[in-house]
């Protein structure tokens, strides 16, 4: 991808800033994106026990596994964000991750900035997504890894500071990996197509995977700054592994920003930009002028991090991409005369540079591919 080999100006590292009482200018938002407590505090987004599709067939199980297909279709269409519980992956094994890295997050300067990235791939130690100088920041470091291809796949570039941290990370994104591919199953059925529409159209097994680890540390001034900027996620799906004890990620909902309350061990999943695309058409018009999208239920939605003043947060963003050279476009099997495509075709790897050379926008990434009629 055509991205500059390195930042436009000197890297600060917001854990640096943390204990300094002032937030400083460069982090401070317009009016407009500051966070707010507007938002009502008894919604939450759904919370699905995902456990009947991971279980063998039976009568009875049928049963249950539509009715879990049913609220995953209702999550989609009505939030775009929904919690899983009883996924398979072992809560140890989420647990171990999350020490690993807070491990890594406290270690000392010198030893992480042997990983410090370049926006040529983002990967290693991070602080800033985009590369347009003078931009607001947000009030966050990351550490950014692939998983999938192997090709992309570099040990060399993953922490080794941290006991056992390799093996644990490398568990955790395999474990990952095949909940994503049991999620896209249902995806697909909630469709009404096969359910190995969405994989295939992704690449198959010849998809992308990678991680994102945020660490938010403490703010001085919370009001004025954001973790991360109002955006919607670029690839296909995201997996959010939170921190129980403090909240942070506000999903939009009805022009109101709610924060999302995290179950024990419970993976936030939400749709990306993909998914929306690969199956955006244009419904009949009801009225002259009325346009809506037939994909209500698959929407990827914008959302944002606030920060706290008194605790630090992490949290690992599991996203799960089709393979970069593929067009993503509506599929064929949507489209007809009276129903034509919403979206034109770009590969994942076009889409992404966007967000990278850009920073989070909020949707106006996806919103630059509709079809003019």
């Amino acid at each position: 991808m055509n991205c500059p080999q390195d930042w436009p100006e000197p890297i600060v590292r917001v854990q640096s800033l943390s204990e300094k009482g002032v937030v400083p200018d460069r982090y401070i938002k317009p009016l407009t994106e500051r966070p707010s407590s507007d938002h009502p505090i008894h919604a939450n987004i759904p919370i699905i026990d995902f456990q009947p599709l991971l279980s063998s067939s039976s009568d009875d199980d049928d049963g249950l596994r539509a009715a879990t297909l049913d609220k995953i279709s209702e999550a989609c269409r009505d939030w775009g964000f929904f919690q899983i519980v009883n996924h398979g992956v072992s809560p140890e094994l989420m647990d171990k991750t999350q020490k690993a890295w807070r491990e890594f997050f406290h270690l000392p300067m010198e030893m992480k900035q042997a990983y410090a990235n370049s926006p040529k791939t983002y990967e290693g130690y991070g602080s800033r997504l985009g590369v347009e100088k003078g931009a607001i920041l947000d009030w966050s470091d990351y550490y950014f890894l692939h998983f999938l291809p192997f090709c992309l796949k570099d040990y060399n570039k993953w922490p080794a500071s941290i006991p056992d941290g390799r093996e644990v990370i490398d568990e955790y994104g395999r474990e990952v990996v095949k909940l994503c591919g049991r999620l896209m199953k249902a995806l697909s059925l909630n469709l009404g197509l096969g359910e190995d529409f969405l994989q295939n159209k992704f690449g198959g097994q010849d998809i992308g995977a990678c991680l994102r680890v945020n660490f938010y540390p403490k703010c001085p001034q919370p009001d004025l700054t954001l973790g991360l900027s109002s955006h919607s996620d670029p690839g296909g799906m995201t997996l959010l592994l939170c921190d129980e004890h403090v909240a942070g990620l506000q999903v939009r909902k009805d022009n109101s920003w709610i924060t999302v309350k995290p179950a024990p061990h419970a993976f936030i999943v939400n749709i990306g930009d993909q998914i929306q695309t690969k199956i955006g058409i244009h419904e009949p018009e009801a009225h002259a002028g009325d346009t809506v999208l037939s994909n209500a239920m698959y929407k990827s939605v914008e959302h944002r991090v606030i920060v706290n003043p008194a605790k630090e947060r992490l949290s690992l963003a599991f996203f799960y991409n089709p393979k970069s050279d593929i067009p993503i476009e509506p599929a064929k099997e949507l489209v007809t005369v009276d129903r034509p495509a919403l979206y034109s075709p770009k590969t994942f790897d076009e889409y992404r540079l966007y967000i990278r050379l850009r920073g989070p926008k909020g949707k106006s990434q996806v919103d630059s591919l509709k079809c003019l009629r």
